[in-house]
């Protein structure tokens, strides 16, 4: 397939020029009757779904498929705790979404290979990454799945990375692949033979199981989700952890990340160990909008032997960020999300805007710049930001991993907010799984997204986006 690099471009540059000063979320917001808060129009309220599965606005749409347990086209099983995911072009008119299984070497009834491992002989085990004592595989990885549009059904689904552990988010790169990570830091000996905390490529155009290679240079830790420059091949990562850094990995070799490089975490210029939580304890204060200059300094041990990585280089001089969860890259600038910031402890959403130097020796002339973009001061507006992607109208779409029930949110150029989805489907205790890995189809057409659990499975809904478009300039 050809690389995913034009899309990359094609979406960032709209997110990018809309995205150039947002401000507080506004507390000038009408009510909705069923809890939520409306900040603009948007498309308008939700409609109960008779289905129970997800409400949606009036004129959209959605199908759903490859549900947990379904067997795939390799004699596999969907795997359970459907995660991030990406959107690819496929062979022919078909689309490639590949995609994350957040799961533990214990979740067994959730495995692709069974409950007892009884499929795991159709796999070669070379193809697995981890096993545990037993002989059994470690149950995290990643799914392939081919879709057809046209019909809105699948048309093949296989394992396309197996042995891993609690694959949870990760990113598309612009050469056309997926890179998924681990979010935890288990050692050999805690329940396999191999460290886990790695993240691994899966090219989109796979057939089949790929050869599991962690990327070791990129640091081993409790991984989230990364974001690729499409000009530098930097690759921006994100840390799940109280505290957590956001790094930068630059490869000696752009576009091969097996090869060695440079890992080094993002420091505020002037303020060393920051704290950018703004819970209400912390005395240090991040203004809404504020840009402040950064500065990058190396990890010293990438490989993380005591699992301190993040306490030790905060105190080298690293900024703090707290569970920071989705990242997406725009032209010039990249978003994440840290899902329990703020003073309400309910999300904020940052942007990077790399210097123009970047990861070069003119860099320190020329810092980049983080801005502190949105800080949620309510649950009815937004609450637990986790995966985040760039509507291919510029607006960023954000879903949440909340404490209740669980909405798609997106956010306008004007920081405003306005809700396009909401999980209908509780599970038997009542509560509501999150909602993960949206992602658009290359024509901007489809938005996919998973509900975790419950059971887990994948929506692709349609409608008219369009009406979110930007006015022509």
């Amino acid at each position: 397939m050809q690389p995913s690099r034009r899309t990359f471009l094609r979406q960032s540059v709209a997110v990018s020029a809309a995205f150039s000063g947002l401000p507080l979320l506004s507390a000038c917001a009408s009510a909705q009757s069923d809890g939520y808060i409306n900040q603009v129009q948007g498309y308008g309220p939700l409609v109960p779904d008779p289905s129970r599965l997800f409400d949606l606005p009036a004129g959209f749409e959605y199908v759903t498929f490859s549900d947990t347990g379904e067997e795939m086209d390799d004699g596999l099983l969907v795997p359970g705790d459907h995660d991030g995911m990406a959107c690819f072009a496929g062979p022919g008119d078909l689309i490639t979404l590949v995609r994350n299984h957040e799961l533990g070497p214990d979740e067994t009834r959730l495995s692709p290979f069974g409950a007892d491992a009884e499929r795991f002989g159709q796999i070669d085990p070379a193809k697995c990454y981890d096993t545990r004592p037993d002989g059994k595989p470690h149950l995290g990885g990643t799914t392939t799945v081919h879709f057809d549009p046209r019909r809105r059904a699948v048309v093949r689904q296989f394992l396309s990375l197996a042995g891993t552990e609690d694959n949870c988010a990760g990113g598309p790169t612009p050469w056309g692949s997926w890179i998924t990570c681990e979010e935890t830091r288990a050692r050999a000996g805690q329940g396999g033979a191999k460290d886990h905390g790695y993240a691994f490529e899966v090219p989109a155009d796979a057939q089949g199981l790929v050869t599991p290679v962690p990327l070791i240079q990129m640091g081993r830790f409790n991984r989230e989700a990364v974001a690729v420059d499409p000009e530098t091949s930097i690759v921006y990562q994100t840390e799940d952890d109280r505290p957590s850094l956001i790094t930068r990995f630059i490869p000696d070799v752009p576009g091969d990340l097996t090869q060695p490089g440079r890992l080094q975490a993002l420091a505020v210029l002037d303020r060393p160990g920051v704290n950018t939580n703004n819970w209400p304890d912390n005395p240090e204060r991040i203004e809404v909008g504020q840009p402040m200059s950064v500065a990058w300094i190396d990890v010293a041990d990438p490989a993380n032997p005591d699992n301190r990585m993040a306490e030790h280089t905060i105190a080298a001089g690293a900024a703090s960020f707290t569970r920071g969860e989705g990242m997406w890259f725009g032209e010039g600038e990249v978003f994440f999300c840290c899902t329990d910031g703020g003073a309400e402890r309910i999300g904020q959403i940052w942007r990077y805007r790399p210097s123009t130097q970047e990861g070069r020796p003119g860099e320190a002339s020329s810092p980049g710049e983080l801005t502190l973009l949105v800080e949620s001061t309510s649950r009815q507006i937004l609450e637990k930001c986790d995966n985040i992607t760039v509507a291919p109208w510029g607006d960023l779409i954000v879903v949440e991993d909340g404490d209740a029930e669980q909405y798609i949110r997106g956010v306008t150029p004007a920081g405003e907010v306005y809700t396009i989805g909401r999980n209908a489907s509780p599970d038997a205790s009542g509560e509501y799984s999150e909602i993960t890995g949206p992602c658009f189809s290359p024509d901007g057409s489809l938005l996919f997204f998973n509900v975790q659990n419950g059971p887990g499975r994948t929506f692709a809904v349609s409608g008219p986006w369009a009406q979110r478009s930007p006015a022509p300039v």
